[in-house]
């Protein structure tokens, strides 16, 4: 079975038009998609939930019952010259900042001296590599080349002006921003599991003006984004 996780109810209903309505955090959804079983998880908002819900669902569906996971959601572009509004691009780094000892200099995760967690190969630390394009392949999925694989970093705390943004980018280097997808991949790292991690962009990270935001864009191109991965009826985005 394939899990679907998306952070939202709004985000599920839109990649999945069929979903029915008063969906919350930790609900799942049997989807019927091409050639396969699949699962859609209101995984919710934030790190710590998301882990929670997702841990609980491979927990309660045992080992053995999940191929892998997929991560489908909105996220925002700390460069839209590069990224865009509207734009699709798959993860291959995701990084959790607020990890560590905080102080005026910023959030060091060495000095703290404690893991994240561990894996088969050993401590877990809150900077994970991701391998989009064999996970994909282990899933039976080939998203477009034309998707760029970037670095994101996930936050309790969405950037809500530029200072913070551009600190965070300038110290981990990342081009999306959103708060879940670090959780996600930790859960499925520590399960074994193959995760693949793909986000539309809605916003200019930093920045709350209307100008700056792109929701329903970002939102019509989930399911776009699913049928280009073979998942669903659409073309392209």
């Amino acid at each position: 079975m394939l899990v679907l996780a998306l952070a939202t109810a709004k985000e599920l209903r839109a990649a999945l038009p069929g979903a029915p309505p008063g969906l919350n955090p930790g609900d799942t959804v049997p989807v019927a998609l091409p050639g396969r079983r699949a699962l859609a998880l209101v995984a919710g908002v934030g790190p710590v939930g998301a882990a929670l819900r997702l841990g609980r669902l491979l927990g309660a569906l045992g080992p053995g019952a999940v191929a892998g996971v997929l991560n489908v959601g909105v996220a925002g572009s700390f460069d839209t010259a590069a990224l865009p509004l509207g734009a699709v691009a798959v993860a291959v780094r995701e990084t959790w900042p607020e990890y560590g000892l905080r102080t005026r200099g910023g959030v060091d995760a060495a000095a703290l001296g404690f893991p994240v967690g561990h894996a088969h190969s050993g401590p877990v630390g809150p900077s994970l590599t991701l391998e989009p394009d064999a996970a994909a392949r282990a899933l039976g999925l080939e998203p477009p080349a034309a998707w760029p694989r970037v670095p994101a970093l996930t936050v309790a705390a969405a950037s809500a002006d530029a200072a913070t943004a551009d600190a965070l980018r300038a110290a981990h280097g990342a081009l999306l921003e959103n708060m879940e997808g670090y959780a996600l991949a930790l859960a499925c790292l520590e399960a074994g599991l193959p995760f693949l991690e793909v986000r539309a962009v809605s916003n200019a990270v930093g920045s709350r003006r209307a100008e700056d935001w792109a929701l329903p864009a970002a939102l019509a191109a989930l399911p776009k984004i699913l049928a280009a991965l073979g998942l669903g009826p659409e073309g392209p985005p």
